[in-house]
This record gives structure tokens, sequence and C-alpha cells, in this order.
């Protein structure tokens, strides 16, 4: 039996689950002062908005099948969620009246054109959630409300008990009207969600069977919404298309008036339940689902009130807020305590349409604010923002403070101090509280402890230092000669792994690669996310991977900051990948479904690339080499990969070379033995060669060793591959920065080796590894000391860069690091630009 699931809120971010406002932007207003806090500044007086026209009504009855009837004292409830303030937190919940034991039904009004989400509950001593025939929690059905109608749904099981039945499987292709594929596209059926790949295609695994209600929703709204029945045969599979026509944009309006007690010069934003509002569409940390730092900003008037206006797209469902936090934060809320979300449809209309609102209120409850005033060290980046995170069920999202100048940061906090008693916070950089912490919060370390109060509270903390901000010992960059090149990789490619909060500090980062570093390339590592062993299902799940509008914002980005880019896609596992492989079944439907998947996660990277004018494209990897031909489990032993695997890669190569016209490279692992270069090699463009081989066993290695070693494994294994294959070899190499990282082998306590992404942040301190930044340095300045030496390399990447933050911690990561400052020394030097 699987254990009881309680609607308490217990949540922390879950492993399932466009043009991004930069938070700098907030910076713009004028700086705090202490005056502004206490007493509050008055703002002039402004007429009450005009009651906006009601949208017209229709009613949707929804009738839904249960797996079994319902225990004496149970209650079954459909719960409409609030995706704004939080699908924990804000449902509207209705009493469904039974048709007979396992028929229930209730008849719901919704504004006309509304995209409803909901969810089912058991109502017992505590609320029991839904679950799919995976027995995951159904994190949302949907319904478009397009007129009055009925809704026919089945439960599969309780959160508490387990799925038993068959199930069918769903897949198709969404395109426009004129036939081409709409990328990046939520479809949901029964409760399951996708999104579309770059060819409109999308697969939907375990669909319970019967009649279902299949909705395709543009998470930016530039689409108008579709929906449509299908009709799901156990065991079968049945195809769907969808045509989904574009929505001309409406020039939206939105002006404000706001409460007397706001601070004049906190940056008030626009929550809202679109991608372009702050929506990630994603379950992150304590049940929310949007982010700060991704949501627009409000510009303030001369009479007190605040303004935006963007373009929407005609025919879209904006669910919205004002706040000065996120949804759930510090957000706007009703006299009475309870939460605020508007909604509006946006009208067809060739004028700018005015929308004219009032926060009654920023407070909930009787609980005074509570003001927090932080004095950061002065060695703190200046281009950091300092976050506050709450702790009132679990860590939720970060929220960014206010800027007093001299080192000093504000934040008051009015909501929903009605649902807390007592609760902890914590400080860290750039929204990366897990990994850029104030000291007295790292680690395990429980938040700082605080309670509501009837009377104002003004707390004062000295932040003494930031987790992984001690002062770098230096390092050595001069005194060589340095031989330049042409048409030579000198780069940085960025850890593999996301958080939607990273997009925001993207710009930060990559002028740190541009002008920090002197690196003429940037890596890019989107992912794709495998959620499920047997049958394999691979494909980006919001939250865990970047989404196609993220990275573009990010390739465009560096492109206008004249960085080369290339795309490096990789794999995210619910488990280490070798246990992943192991774990699967690897017969012949499996491996058919397997290189089905990755030729679609090769097509939608190279689409990516194509669109977006990336320079190069890298496939590979070492989580895939399994299904090379000849493929080895990572433990040792065949993979089992079928006999035409030479062939299926060959389909997998051609398939991304007739979607994207620039070069091509193979991601090939090495660890000091070179495996066997499989035969497609000569089919590509150049090799991206992920070193990470042993150059000494010394714990205080010396550097001209390890550059003589060096040299030796490049003659040895890779000048003679470079010049059979007659193409580029680009050297991308991690090392972590710890004590004995020369050796290639990060002790697991267990007499074997970590992975060396073992540590990329966020993730806790590895006591067995001692911090050393100078044993990173001097392998850096090794590698490129032997690659200066033969000109046949094509370049030098340094890997596993931490984009939003600087942190001398123990990853690969060379941000802010000693080693960053040989990159600044060598790369302009191997490009030519400095002698």
């Amino acid at each position: 039996m699987k254990p009881t699931v309680a609607f308490r809120l217990t949540v922390t971010k879950a492993a399932l689950a466009g043009l991004v406002i930069l938070l700098l932007s907030s910076c713009s207003f004028s700086l705090l002062n202490i005056p502004d806090l206490l007493p509050p500044t008055p703002t002039l007086a402004y007429p009450i908005p005009p009651t906006a026209t009601p949208q017209p009504m229709a009613e949707v009855a929804f009738n839904v099948s249960l797996p079994a009837p319902l225990l004496p004292g149970e209650s079954l409830v459909l719960s409409v969620l609030d995706e704004v303030t939080g699908l924990a937190w804000n449902p509207t919940n209705y009493i469904m009246q039974g048709v007979d034991a396992l028929h229930y039904t209730v008849t719901i009004p919704f504004a006309m054109y509304s995209v409803v989400k909901y969810r089912y509950i058991r109502q017992t001593g505590i609320p029991v959630l839904e679950d799919d025939p995976l027995d995951r929690p159904i994190r949302y059905r949907m319904v478009y409300v397009s007129g009055g109608g009925t809704e026919t749904d089945a439960v599969a099981s309780w959160v508490d008990s387990p799925f038993s039945g068959q199930t069918g499987r769903v897949s198709g292709t969404v395109t426009d009207p004129a036939g081409a594929p709409l990328t990046n596209i939520l479809v949901v059926i029964g409760g399951e969600p996708t999104l579309t790949d770059s060819t409109g295609t999308f697969i939907l695994d375990s669909i319970l069977p019967g009649s279902q209600n299949m909705v395709a929703y543009a998470l930016d709204g530039t689409c108008a919404t579709f929906q449509q029945g299908v009709v799901v045969v156990a065991a079968k599979r049945t195809p769907v298309t969808i045509t989904m026509a574009a929505a001309p944009l409406v020039n939206v309006v939105f002006t404000v008036g706001v409460p007397s007690n706001t601070v004049r010069s906190a940056p008030i934003r626009l929550a809202g339940g679109l991608l372009q509002l702050g929506n990630t569409f994603a379950d992150l940390n304590g049940g929310l689902s949007t982010v700060a730092a991704r949501m627009p900003t409000l510009s303030p008037l001369a009479d007190g009130r605040y303004t935006i206006s963007l373009m929407l797209p005609a025919g879209a469902d904006v669910r919205y807020k004002y706040t000065l936090g996120d949804g759930f934060w510090n957000a706007e809320h009703v006299s009475g305590g309870g939460f605020v979300t508007r909604q509006l449809v946006v009208p067809q209309s060739q004028a700018p349409v005015m929308v004219a609102d009032m926060v009654s209120t920023w407070q909930a409850g009787p609980s005074s604010p509570i003001t927090f005033e932080a004095t950061v060290p002065s060695s703190t980046p200046v281009t950091d923002i300092i976050s506050l995170q709450f702790n009132p069920y679990g860590w939720t999202e970060p929220i960014p403070m206010w800027p007093l100048g001299n080192n000093g940061w504000v934040y008051t906090l009015y909501s929903p101090l009605n649902m807390l008693g007592s609760f902890e916070y914590r400080y860290c950089r750039n929204d990366q509280c897990g990994a850029a912490d104030d000291v007295e919060t790292s680690a395990n370390h429980a938040g700082r402890p605080i309670s509501t109060s009837l009377t104002t509270q003004d707390l004062q903390d000295t932040i003494s230092g930031w987790t992984w901000m001690q002062a770098p010992p230096s390092a050595p960059v001069v005194g060589v000669t340095v031989q330049a090149r042409t048409n030579f990789w000198a780069g940085v490619e960025f850890q593999a792994g996301y958080d939607p909060t990273w997009q925001a500090w993207m710009p930060v980062a990559l002028q740190n690669v541009q002008g920090g570093l002197n690196a003429n390339w940037v890596v890019l590592t989107p992912t794709w996310t495998y959620s499920r062993i047997v049958p394999p299902v691979f494909s980006p799940v919001p939250g865990s991977d970047p989404l196609w509008a993220d990275t573009a914002d990010t390739v465009s980005r560096a492109r206008a900051g004249g960085l080369n880019v290339a795309l490096f896609p990789s794999a995210l596992f619910p488990v280490s990948y070798d246990q992943w492989w192991n774990s699967a079944s690897r017969d012949a439907d499996w491996w058919n479904i397997w290189f089905e998947r990755y030729q679609a996660f090769a097509v939608y990277h190279a689409d990516l690339a194509q669109k977006t004018g990336a320079q190069a494209l890298i496939l590979g990897g070492d989580w895939a080499a399994p299904a090379l031909p000849g493929g080895t489990l990572p433990k040792g032993g065949g993979s089992g990969v079928p006999a035409d695997a030479d062939a299926r890669w060959a389909a997998v190569i051609a398939a991304a070379r007739q979607h994207y016209k620039g070069p091509l490279f193979w991601a090939l692992p090495y660890n000091g033995t070179l495996l066997t270069a499989p035969s497609f090699l000569n089919t590509l463009d150049g090799i991206y060669l992920l070193w990470n081989a042993p150059l000494s066993s010394s714990s205080t290695p010396i550097v001209a060793d390890m550059q003589t070693r060096a040299g030796q494994l490049l003659d040895a294994d890779l000048q003679p591959l470079s010049a059979s294959l007659q193409k580029p070899i680009i050297i991308a190499a991690a090392y972590p920065s710890v004590t004995g990282t020369a050796s290639a082998c990060l002790p697991d306590g267990q007499g074997g080796c970590l992975p060396w992404t073992a540590l990329n942040q966020p993730v806790a301190d590895n006591a067995l590894l001692t911090l050393n930044l100078s044993a990173q340095s001097d392998v850096i300045l090794a590698l490129l000391g032997a690659v200066n030496a033969r000109p046949w390399v094509g370049g030098f990447v340094s890997r596993g860069y931490y984009p939003p933050a600087i942190l001398m911690d123990k990853s690969a990561s060379l941000h802010g690091k000693p080693a960053a400052d040989i990159l600044w020394y060598w790369y302009p030097r191997m490009l030519g630009i400095t002698h």
C-alpha cells in the first residue's frame, strides 16, 4: 500500500513536473531609504476604477467515475486550482454528489473562454489526491470552457492505493493551419501532461481506456486553445491530429492603484498564469509554480499608481495578480485576508485595452508586517541580488530583496502572515538558496526563526559571510609564450542542470564568459528528462529542463554579446545513469522506443540550433554510450544494443543534418583510455572530447609533470584519431576544485569513484573531499600548456560552469575561481587578440 499523502503542503520540488524580464530591471527604481519604511510614504489620492464588464458565464457538468466506492464518512471533492498562487495553496473545492457508488457529479459556472485546471480529491480525515495509472499524483486536468457542456472523467487510483488495470497510448502532432509544427505546446489528456517537440509531436503513454478530454494549450497563450474528445483503446495506440491557429497580439495596459503603505521604491510585479508572467508550469519549492525574477515589473506614475503595457494574445485566459513578491508571498489580498487572483480574457481589439485595478491590501490577517534588513559583506559581488527564502511548511521559492545601497538590503513581508505562526527564513545570493547561502543557515542548518506578531517587527541581520565565498588564492597566469591559432574554440560549457531561477542570471553569466574569461564560445547544455524506464519516456519536463523559449533566449543573448554558441543537449535521470541503464529491460521493443525518442531529442535540438542561429550542435555523451555499436553498460557487461545500431545512429545523424545545416560534433568520453570510435564519426564535422583523464596520482602534483602526462595522452590517443578523421578535436575538460582532482577519481568512500558531476550545485557538501582551488588551477594550467604545444588541437573548453552565482566550491565550475584567471590570460592569446 502506498502511504497516504496529506494535501497539507509538505511540498518539495518535484522531479516530474518567451521573454524573461530581468530581475535587475527592478534596480531602475530609486534605492530605498529607511524613512520609506516607517512610517510609510502615503500615495496620492486617485479614484477607484470602474467595475469591468463581467465575462458571460457557462455551466460545466463534471461527471466522474471512481475505481472503488468511497468508504463511510468519505466525500468526493472537485478542486479547481490556482496556478498563480500555487496549486497547493488556493484551491476552490466543490463537494460532488453521488449518482451511485462509483459515479459522482457537480455543475460549476465559469467565465466563458476560461481554461480551468482541476483535480479530484477524496476527502477523509485528510485529503487524498488522485493518481495516474503510473501511481504519480495528478498535477491537474484541464477543460476549456467554450460554452456549457459536460466533462466526463475517470479516476485511475488514489495516492494511498495502487492502480490496477489496462492503459492505452495517445500520440499525434500539433500544427498550425498551414501544417507547420508547433513546439512547446502543453497537451493534457486525462490529467496526463506532455509538451510537443520541434516537429509538433507528442506521446502520452498510460492513458485510461475510454473517452477522454484532450486539451492543447500554448504556455504563452499565442495559439488559441484546442479541445476535443479522444477515445482511448486499451493496449492500443490512438493517433490524433491537432490544429491550433495563432492568436493576434493585443496591447493591454494594466494600471493599478496600491495601498498607501506601499513602499514607493519597491518593485511591483505582475504575476500571472502565462509563461511571460512568471509561470513555469512546474512544481517548484513549497507547491509554487511562479518565480518572481521572471515576472514583468510595473513602472510608477506621478499620481502614485503603477502601470505596464504588454502585448498579450487575443482570447488568452490571463489569470493574474499584483505582488511585491511572487504569486504567494506579498501578493495582493482582499480585506478579509483571502488571496486575490484576477481573470482577464483578452478581447480582440485594434486599440489598446485598458485594465484599471485597485489593490485592496498587501496584508492578510491581523499580524503586522515584518521588515527584514540585512547588511552583507563588502566582498559580495556587485552584480548580485540578495534573496530571502521562507520556510512555513517547507522552503518555498526565494524572493529578491530591495537594495538600500552601502551593502544594505531590505524586504517587508506583509502576507500571508495569517497562515503562519512560527516559521524560518534565510538569505542567499541570486535566488540560489541551497547553494549560495548565508553561512549561518548553510548546509543542513535550520533557517533563522521568526514568529508573527500583532506589533510591527524590524529585524536587523548582519551576514558575516557567504557559503563558498572565501578569499581565493592567486593563480599563476604569466610568463608563458602562448601560440595563437585560427578557428580555435576558447570556451566554457554550462552545467547540465537547470532551475527556472537561473534564467534571470544568464545575461550576467554570459557577460562574464565573454568579458571576464575572454572566451569566444559558450556551450549550452539543455536537457530532456527520462521520467520512466520501461518503456523509456524521454521528453522535456518543466522545472527540470529549460523550455524552448528559455534556451532560445540564452542563445540570442550570447550571440548578441559576440559569443559563438554550441548546443550540447543531454539527459536527466531519476537515478544515476548507470542504475537507470541496469534497470532497463533492453529488449527489442525497448530499444526501438529508445532510438525513436533519442532521434526526436536530436531533431528537437537540431531545430533549436537552426532557428536560433547556434554555430554548432553536439550529440552523444557518456550517458548515451551504452546505445553505441557494441555498447557496454557503465558498470561493465554488454548493453544488448541491437546489431543494426550503426544503421540506427546513421539515421539519427541524417535526421539531425536535415534539420540543422551547421557543424555537427560528437561528444566522445575520454578517461585516459580511448573507446573504440564508432564508424559514423566519419560523417560528422568534429569531435568534442569529454576529457576527464588522470594526470597524477599525487595529492600535490607538479604542473610540469601533469603537462607532460597530458601531452603523452594527446600524442598517443588523440593525435592519431585526429589524423585519421581529418576533423578538429575540441578538448572539453572537467576537474573539480578538490585535493586529488588530478587523479580524475573522486572517492565515494566505498572504494569507487564518483562522477565529477556529483559536486554540481545545488548539493550537500561532501566531507570526504577537501576544497582545493589551486588544485583545479594547476590542472587547467597543465592542460592548456599541453594544448599550446599541439597546433592540431581545435579548442579547449572548461566544463561545468555554474551560471547563476560565483561560488568558490568543490565543483568543476570555475565561475569566479582562480582557474578563471588562467583562462582570462590564456584565451585572448590563443585567439591572437592579445600578444
